[in-house]
Protein backbone atom coordinates (compact mmCIF):
# COMPACT_ATOMS: atom_id res chain seq x y z
CA UNK A 1 0.00 0.00 0.00
CA UNK A 2 1.21 3.51 -0.76
CA UNK A 3 1.21 6.25 1.83
CA UNK A 4 -2.10 7.47 0.45
CA UNK A 5 -3.60 3.98 0.80
CA UNK A 6 -2.44 3.39 4.40
CA UNK A 7 -5.30 4.08 6.80
CA UNK A 8 -4.63 5.59 10.20
CA UNK A 9 -8.15 5.23 11.61
CA UNK A 10 -10.21 2.07 12.15
CA UNK A 11 -12.48 0.84 9.35
CA UNK A 12 -15.44 1.19 11.73
CA UNK A 13 -14.75 4.92 12.03
CA UNK A 14 -14.73 5.23 8.23
CA UNK A 15 -18.12 3.53 8.17
CA UNK A 16 -19.47 6.06 10.69
CA UNK A 17 -18.18 8.85 8.45
CA UNK A 18 -19.95 7.27 5.46
CA UNK A 19 -23.22 7.21 7.41
CA UNK A 20 -22.69 10.83 8.41
CA UNK A 21 -22.07 12.11 4.88
CA UNK A 22 -25.07 10.15 3.60
CA UNK A 23 -27.33 11.78 6.16
CA UNK A 24 -28.01 8.60 8.12
CA UNK A 25 -26.68 10.11 11.36
CA UNK A 26 -26.27 13.67 12.63
CA UNK A 27 -23.06 15.63 13.07
CA UNK A 28 -23.40 15.13 16.83
CA UNK A 29 -23.67 11.35 16.41
CA UNK A 30 -20.67 11.33 14.10
CA UNK A 31 -18.52 13.23 16.59
CA UNK A 32 -19.74 11.03 19.43
CA UNK A 33 -19.00 7.90 17.42
CA UNK A 34 -15.48 9.08 16.62
CA UNK A 35 -14.74 9.33 20.34
CA UNK A 36 -15.32 5.58 20.69
CA UNK A 37 -12.34 4.88 18.49
CA UNK A 38 -9.91 7.23 20.19
CA UNK A 39 -6.85 5.37 21.38
CA UNK A 40 -3.41 6.31 22.64
CA UNK A 41 -1.84 8.58 20.07
CA UNK A 42 -5.08 9.00 18.10
CA UNK A 43 -7.55 11.43 19.65
CA UNK A 44 -11.16 11.85 18.60
CA UNK A 45 -10.36 15.23 17.06
CA UNK A 46 -7.52 13.64 15.07
CA UNK A 47 -9.89 10.98 13.75
CA UNK A 48 -12.44 13.59 12.69
CA UNK A 49 -9.75 15.69 11.01
CA UNK A 50 -8.43 12.64 9.15
CA UNK A 51 -11.89 11.72 7.87
CA UNK A 52 -13.09 15.14 6.75
CA UNK A 53 -12.36 16.22 3.15
CA UNK A 54 -9.31 18.28 2.30
CA UNK A 55 -10.09 19.68 -1.14
CA UNK A 56 -6.83 21.56 -1.51
CA UNK A 57 -4.87 18.36 -0.98
CA UNK A 58 -7.05 16.43 -3.42
CA UNK A 59 -6.82 18.91 -6.27
CA UNK A 60 -5.04 17.47 -9.31
CA UNK A 61 -5.79 20.19 -11.88
CA UNK A 62 -5.64 23.83 -10.86
CA UNK A 63 -8.55 26.13 -11.64
CA UNK A 64 -6.02 28.41 -13.30
CA UNK A 65 -4.49 25.67 -15.45
CA UNK A 66 -3.79 27.25 -18.84
CA UNK A 67 -4.58 24.01 -20.64
CA UNK A 68 -8.32 24.37 -19.97
CA UNK A 69 -11.12 26.89 -20.31
CA UNK A 70 -13.81 26.76 -17.64
CA UNK A 71 -16.95 28.71 -16.78
CA UNK A 72 -20.18 28.43 -14.83
CA UNK A 73 -23.27 28.14 -16.99
CA UNK A 74 -26.95 28.30 -16.05
CA UNK A 75 -29.48 26.57 -18.30
CA UNK A 76 -33.23 25.99 -18.23
CA UNK A 77 -34.71 22.90 -16.63
CA UNK A 78 -38.48 23.26 -17.06
CA UNK A 79 -39.29 19.75 -15.81
CA UNK A 80 -36.94 20.10 -12.85
CA UNK A 81 -36.39 23.08 -10.59
CA UNK A 82 -36.67 25.64 -13.38
CA UNK A 83 -32.94 26.08 -13.99
CA UNK A 84 -29.66 24.34 -13.24
CA UNK A 85 -26.16 25.78 -12.89
CA UNK A 86 -23.03 23.83 -13.60
CA UNK A 87 -19.32 23.89 -14.34
CA UNK A 88 -18.38 23.62 -18.02
CA UNK A 89 -14.80 22.73 -18.94
CA UNK A 90 -13.07 22.27 -22.30
CA UNK A 91 -9.45 21.85 -23.30
CA UNK A 92 -7.99 25.21 -24.27
CA UNK A 93 -6.59 23.77 -27.49
CA UNK A 94 -10.09 22.90 -28.72
CA UNK A 95 -11.06 26.59 -28.61
CA UNK A 96 -7.88 28.21 -29.86
CA UNK A 97 -7.23 26.65 -33.24
CA UNK A 98 -9.83 28.60 -35.16
CA UNK A 99 -12.83 30.89 -34.75
CA UNK A 100 -15.04 27.80 -34.74
CA UNK A 101 -14.48 25.66 -31.61
CA UNK A 102 -13.67 22.00 -32.22
CA UNK A 103 -16.46 19.53 -31.53
CA UNK A 104 -15.66 17.19 -28.69
CA UNK A 105 -17.42 14.26 -27.04
CA UNK A 106 -19.18 15.35 -23.85
CA UNK A 107 -19.14 13.90 -20.35
CA UNK A 108 -21.66 14.71 -17.62
CA UNK A 109 -20.02 14.50 -14.18
CA UNK A 110 -22.51 14.01 -11.33
CA UNK A 111 -21.50 14.79 -7.76
CA UNK A 112 -22.22 12.92 -4.55
CA UNK A 113 -25.17 13.80 -2.33
CA UNK A 114 -23.61 17.07 -1.13
CA UNK A 115 -23.61 19.25 -4.23
CA UNK A 116 -20.97 20.42 -6.66
CA UNK A 117 -17.96 20.46 -4.38
CA UNK A 118 -14.34 21.18 -5.42
CA UNK A 119 -13.53 17.49 -5.92
CA UNK A 120 -16.23 17.06 -8.57
CA UNK A 121 -15.08 20.20 -10.34
CA UNK A 122 -11.54 18.84 -10.32
CA UNK A 123 -12.74 15.61 -11.96
CA UNK A 124 -14.38 17.69 -14.70
CA UNK A 125 -11.06 19.43 -15.31
CA UNK A 126 -9.32 16.06 -15.55
CA UNK A 127 -11.69 15.11 -18.37
CA UNK A 128 -10.82 18.32 -20.21
CA UNK A 129 -7.16 17.37 -20.05
CA UNK A 130 -8.15 14.04 -21.61
CA UNK A 131 -9.66 15.98 -24.55
CA UNK A 132 -13.33 15.74 -23.58
CA UNK A 133 -15.69 18.57 -22.77
CA UNK A 134 -17.26 18.09 -19.37
CA UNK A 135 -20.27 19.55 -17.60
CA UNK A 136 -20.75 19.09 -13.86
CA UNK A 137 -24.25 20.24 -12.79
CA UNK A 138 -25.11 21.27 -9.25
CA UNK A 139 -28.49 19.91 -8.14
CA UNK A 140 -28.36 22.35 -5.21
CA UNK A 141 -28.78 25.25 -7.65
CA UNK A 142 -32.38 25.92 -6.62
CA UNK A 143 -31.35 26.36 -2.96
CA UNK A 144 -28.33 28.55 -3.63
CA UNK A 145 -25.79 25.96 -4.78
CA UNK A 146 -23.09 24.08 -2.92
CA UNK A 147 -22.63 26.00 0.36
CA UNK A 148 -18.94 25.30 0.87
CA UNK A 149 -19.55 22.66 3.55
CA UNK A 150 -20.36 19.03 2.80
CA UNK A 151 -22.60 18.52 5.83
CA UNK A 152 -24.68 21.60 5.04
CA UNK A 153 -24.76 20.54 1.41
CA UNK A 154 -26.16 17.18 2.43
CA UNK A 155 -28.87 18.85 4.49
CA UNK A 156 -29.89 21.01 1.52
CA UNK A 157 -29.76 18.02 -0.81
CA UNK A 158 -32.30 16.07 1.23
CA UNK A 159 -34.74 18.98 1.09
CA UNK A 160 -35.07 18.95 -2.71
CA UNK A 161 -37.56 16.75 -4.54
CA UNK A 162 -35.74 13.70 -5.94
CA UNK A 163 -37.65 13.66 -9.23
CA UNK A 164 -36.87 17.31 -9.88
CA UNK A 165 -33.21 16.77 -9.10
CA UNK A 166 -33.11 13.99 -11.66
CA UNK A 167 -34.88 16.13 -14.26
CA UNK A 168 -32.18 18.77 -13.71
CA UNK A 169 -29.57 16.15 -14.63
CA UNK A 170 -31.56 15.08 -17.69
CA UNK A 171 -31.78 18.71 -18.83
CA UNK A 172 -28.02 19.08 -18.33
CA UNK A 173 -27.25 15.99 -20.39
CA UNK A 174 -29.46 16.97 -23.32
CA UNK A 175 -28.12 20.54 -23.23
CA UNK A 176 -24.55 19.25 -23.46
CA UNK A 177 -25.40 16.79 -26.22
CA UNK A 178 -27.01 19.51 -28.36
CA UNK A 179 -24.30 22.15 -28.02
CA UNK A 180 -22.64 23.08 -31.31
CA UNK A 181 -19.20 22.46 -29.79
CA UNK A 182 -20.19 18.92 -28.76
CA UNK A 183 -19.86 16.01 -31.16
CA UNK A 184 -23.37 14.90 -30.27
CA UNK A 185 -22.12 11.86 -28.34
CA UNK A 186 -22.15 12.00 -24.56
CA UNK A 187 -21.34 9.83 -21.58
CA UNK A 188 -22.00 10.16 -17.88
CA UNK A 189 -20.08 9.34 -14.75
CA UNK A 190 -20.78 10.00 -11.11
CA UNK A 191 -20.05 9.01 -7.56
CA UNK A 192 -22.43 7.49 -5.00
CA UNK A 193 -25.60 9.52 -5.72
CA UNK A 194 -23.99 10.44 -9.01
CA UNK A 195 -23.27 6.77 -9.69
CA UNK A 196 -26.91 5.86 -9.16
CA UNK A 197 -27.95 8.78 -11.37
CA UNK A 198 -25.56 7.55 -14.08
CA UNK A 199 -27.45 4.25 -14.17
CA UNK A 200 -30.82 6.00 -14.09
CA UNK A 201 -29.78 8.36 -16.88
CA UNK A 202 -28.85 5.37 -19.04
CA UNK A 203 -32.40 4.07 -18.57
CA UNK A 204 -33.99 7.43 -19.28
CA UNK A 205 -31.96 8.56 -22.30
CA UNK A 206 -31.69 5.27 -24.16
CA UNK A 207 -29.82 5.81 -27.43
CA UNK A 208 -29.13 9.46 -26.55
CA UNK A 209 -26.44 8.27 -24.12
CA UNK A 210 -23.39 6.43 -25.46
CA UNK A 211 -21.80 5.24 -22.20
CA UNK A 212 -22.06 5.40 -18.42
CA UNK A 213 -19.41 4.82 -15.76
CA UNK A 214 -21.10 4.68 -12.35
CA UNK A 215 -18.77 4.71 -9.35
CA UNK A 216 -20.31 2.95 -6.33
CA UNK A 217 -23.83 3.68 -7.56
CA UNK A 218 -27.05 1.78 -7.05
CA UNK A 219 -28.41 -0.23 -9.97
CA UNK A 220 -31.71 0.59 -11.69
CA UNK A 221 -34.73 -1.66 -11.33
CA UNK A 222 -34.25 -4.94 -13.22
CA UNK A 223 -37.37 -4.27 -15.29
CA UNK A 224 -35.79 -1.03 -16.57
CA UNK A 225 -32.45 -2.49 -17.64
CA UNK A 226 -33.62 -3.43 -21.20
CA UNK A 227 -34.21 0.29 -21.83
CA UNK A 228 -30.47 0.92 -21.55
CA UNK A 229 -28.56 1.37 -24.81
CA UNK A 230 -25.38 2.85 -23.31
CA UNK A 231 -22.27 0.78 -22.59
CA UNK A 232 -22.00 0.38 -18.80
CA UNK A 233 -18.78 0.25 -16.77
CA UNK A 234 -19.62 -0.27 -13.09
CA UNK A 235 -16.91 0.32 -10.46
CA UNK A 236 -17.22 -0.71 -6.81
CA UNK A 237 -14.99 -1.17 -3.80
CA UNK A 238 -15.04 -4.78 -2.64
CA UNK A 239 -15.31 -3.57 0.97
CA UNK A 240 -18.43 -1.57 0.07
CA UNK A 241 -20.37 -4.73 0.74
CA UNK A 242 -23.95 -3.64 0.09
CA UNK A 243 -23.23 -2.41 -3.43
CA UNK A 244 -20.63 -5.08 -4.16
CA UNK A 245 -23.13 -7.80 -3.30
CA UNK A 246 -25.78 -6.18 -5.51
CA UNK A 247 -23.53 -6.10 -8.60
CA UNK A 248 -24.03 -9.74 -9.77
CA UNK A 249 -27.78 -9.21 -10.22
CA UNK A 250 -27.17 -6.06 -12.30
CA UNK A 251 -24.49 -7.89 -14.27
CA UNK A 252 -26.95 -10.68 -15.02
CA UNK A 253 -29.66 -8.23 -16.14
CA UNK A 254 -27.23 -6.37 -18.42
CA UNK A 255 -26.08 -9.65 -19.94
CA UNK A 256 -29.66 -10.77 -20.57
CA UNK A 257 -30.37 -7.44 -22.32
CA UNK A 258 -27.22 -7.78 -24.51
CA UNK A 259 -25.81 -4.48 -23.22
CA UNK A 260 -22.03 -4.02 -23.50
CA UNK A 261 -20.77 -3.83 -19.95
CA UNK A 262 -18.05 -4.54 -17.43
CA UNK A 263 -18.01 -4.52 -13.67
CA UNK A 264 -15.02 -4.27 -11.36
CA UNK A 265 -14.87 -4.96 -7.62
CA UNK A 266 -11.61 -3.51 -6.35
CA UNK A 267 -9.98 -5.25 -3.38
CA UNK A 268 -9.06 -3.31 -0.24
CA UNK A 269 -11.32 -0.45 -1.38
CA UNK A 270 -14.21 1.17 0.45
CA UNK A 271 -17.08 3.38 -0.60
CA UNK A 272 -15.53 6.59 -1.87
CA UNK A 273 -12.21 5.03 -2.90
CA UNK A 274 -11.82 7.46 -5.82
CA UNK A 275 -12.16 10.64 -3.77
CA UNK A 276 -8.61 11.83 -3.09
CA UNK A 277 -9.95 14.69 -0.96
CA UNK A 278 -10.93 12.12 1.70
CA UNK A 279 -7.61 10.35 2.32
CA UNK A 280 -8.92 7.74 4.74
CA UNK A 281 -11.24 6.39 2.03
CA UNK A 282 -8.99 7.05 -0.95
CA UNK A 283 -7.07 4.14 -2.45
CA UNK A 284 -4.49 5.53 -4.85
CA UNK A 285 -3.82 2.29 -6.70
CA UNK A 286 -7.49 1.52 -7.16
CA UNK A 287 -8.35 5.09 -8.15
CA UNK A 288 -5.60 5.16 -10.77
CA UNK A 289 -6.75 1.88 -12.28
CA UNK A 290 -10.40 2.95 -12.24
CA UNK A 291 -9.57 6.28 -13.90
CA UNK A 292 -7.62 4.55 -16.68
CA UNK A 293 -10.56 2.23 -17.30
CA UNK A 294 -12.94 5.19 -17.30
CA UNK A 295 -10.99 7.06 -19.97
CA UNK A 296 -10.56 3.91 -22.06
CA UNK A 297 -14.31 3.25 -21.83
CA UNK A 298 -15.28 6.76 -22.90
CA UNK A 299 -12.69 6.81 -25.66
CA UNK A 300 -14.12 3.58 -27.02
CA UNK A 301 -17.83 4.29 -26.72
CA UNK A 302 -18.18 8.10 -26.67
CA UNK A 303 -15.28 9.25 -28.81
CA UNK A 304 -15.11 6.17 -31.04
Amino acid sequence: MSSKERRTVPAEAIEIYNKYIHGEISRRSFLSGAKKFAVAGLTASAIVEALMPNYAMGQQVSREDERITASYVTLPSPQGNGFIRGYLVRPFSANSRSETPSQLPGIIVVHENRGLNPHTEDVARRFALANFMAFAPDVLTSVGGYPGDDYQGGQLFRGIDNDKKFEDIVASALWLKNRTDCSGKIGVTGFCYGGSVSNQLAVRLGEDLAAAVPFYGGAPAAADVPKIKAAILAQHGALDTRLAEAWPAYDEALTAANIPHEGHLYPNSVHGFFNDATPERYNEGTATEAWTRTLDWFNKYVRG
